[in-house]
């Protein structure tokens, strides 16, 4: 059977949302489709939970009732003190909630009834029977003119709504804005001369996504889903070495102006993971390429390998910490406390930070089942407006990393470009900070 089609206006349907809160309607039932039958409604609308019963007559009104117990046939009358009737008129809804809850309604294998004031598919036809006063009080030629005849009549089931209105946050979709995010960076040029390529240090947990962020970038450049850099699912940092990757263009093209750096895992434990004292030598650039880690022993100025040079071309310009967002509501005060150091350091050498929100298709159902609902998810803002207090950066990038597909995807692509669009950004704003010191030492 085809999709439904419901005979509620938007503007009707959103007046009744904005009585009930956060929620959105999911028609159940149709009577011109279904029959204007108790028991085709019963068959549809059982056991779903909250209710909103609309019907239509020829006299042009739109009236009905809500009820927020399920149907089940049990026989009772039910106990709802947030039952209510509703007509529109001119526009606007007009509401009259129930008098007496304990009998808002009565749970038989009729159609949809409210206390014994108002029955849809009465006797099992086109019509409702209204005696007002009983449990609900209004007047029935307000409710519905004194008109008996239904010309349809739907039930909607009332679903908690994940999703806004508006978006949080405006994004395009279309593959015009991945091809321009594309150009963008490619064509990008850092501000001052002595740096070629824009450094991005990626810090985070073990399993977070640092090595699948890289991974995930030169898939799109490369037209197909790569893994260059280590990546996977382990107890430890699967990353022991400090890794400078850079990304070409194409397979066979110029790098592009901007190097992701990859670093050790940070882990709880003292002793095991990123060591602190590494992370301010690698934002000085006093780490070479492919150093491997020693969390028990960091980088010495006296070790062989310690790069006492650290010119700006080599530095960091942008800091982003990689967190995983179905593990943000159990990040332990130990993890935060590293990160917090670790921000503290990033301050005070006044290196930009962003947060990289990663598998946000695995925190909420919506966007595991269309990524651009992303930011309309009232889930992923609030946890991006929690993240970003507890790490204490104000920026929050929700992306999606290739981790098991085969091919490249659209909503994918646009918002891991957008992330590092948004770095080159931040990158300037450093750069222009720094600018006038620079001249001093001319």
């Amino acid at each position: 059977m085809e999709a439904l089609t419901s005979d509620l206006t938007s503007a009707q349907e959103r007046q009744l949302c904005d009585l009930l809160g956060e929620v959105r309607l999911h028609l159940l039932y149709k009577a011109s489709v279904h029959g204007y039958y108790a028991n085709s409604f019963h068959e549809r609308c059982d056991n779903k939970g909250p209710t909103i019963t609309v019907g239509y007559n020829s006299s042009g009104y739109v009236f009905g009732g809500y009820t927020a117990k399920p149907y089940a046939q049990t026989g009772q009358y039910i106990n709802d003190n947030t039952a209510f009737l509703f007509t529109f008129q001119g526009g606007n809804i007009t509401r009259f909630p129930v008098s007496n809850s304990v009998y808002s309604r009565i749970d038989n294998g009729n159609g949809p009834t409210f206390g014994q004031d108002l029955y849809f598919l009465y006797n099992n036809s086109a019509t409702i029977h209204c005696k007002p006063g009983h449990y609900y009080t209004f007047n029935a030629a307000t409710l519905h003119g004194n008109n008996l005849q239904l010309t349809e009549c739907e039930v909607y089931q009332v679903k908690e709504n994940t999703l806004l209105s508006k978006p949080w946050r405006n994004i395009q979709w279309e593959a015009e804005r991945r091809q321009s995010l594309m150009e963008s960076i490619k064509n990008y040029k850092p501000l001052i001369n002595s740096v070629s390529q824009i450094r991005v240090l990626l810090i985070g947990p073990v399993g977070a996504g640092k090595s699948s962020f890289f991974n995930s970038i030169n898939s799109i450049y490369r037209g197909h889903v790569t893994s260059q850099a280590i990546s996977g699912h382990a107890a430890t940092s699967l990353t022991t070495q400090f890794r400078t990757y850079t990304v070409k263009s194409s397979r066979e093209g110029k790098p592009l102006p901007i190097v992701l750096c990859d670093t050790m895992g940070l882990e709880e434990s003292e002793g095991a993971g990123l060591d602190i004292d590494d992370i301010s030598n690698i934002l000085k650039g006093c780490v070479p390429d492919r150093y491997k880690f020693n969390p028990k022993a960091p980088l010495q100025t006296d070790d062989k390998e310690f790069c006492k040079s650290g010119c700006l071309e080599d530095q960091i310009h942008c800091v982003a910490y990689v967190l995983d967002s179905c593990k943000i509501s159990i990040m332990s005060s130990k993890l935060e406390e590293k990160l917090a150091a670790i921000r503290k350091k990033v301050n005070q050498m006044g290196i930009p930070q962003v947060i990289l929100l990663t598998k946000v298709d695995e925190a909420c159902p919506y966007v595991a089942e269309d990524l651009q609902n992303v930011y309309l998810s009232p889930y992923i803002k609030n946890m991006a407006k929690e993240v970003s207090v507890r790490v204490g950066v104000p920026c929050v990038l929700p992306v999606k990393n290739y981790s098991q597909e085969l091919e490249l995807e659209l909503s994918s692509d646009i918002l891991l470009l957008t992330a590092v669009v948004q770095m080159l950004r931040f990158a300037d704003n450093y750069f222009d900070d720094i600018s006038p010191e620079l001249a001093k030492k001319v």
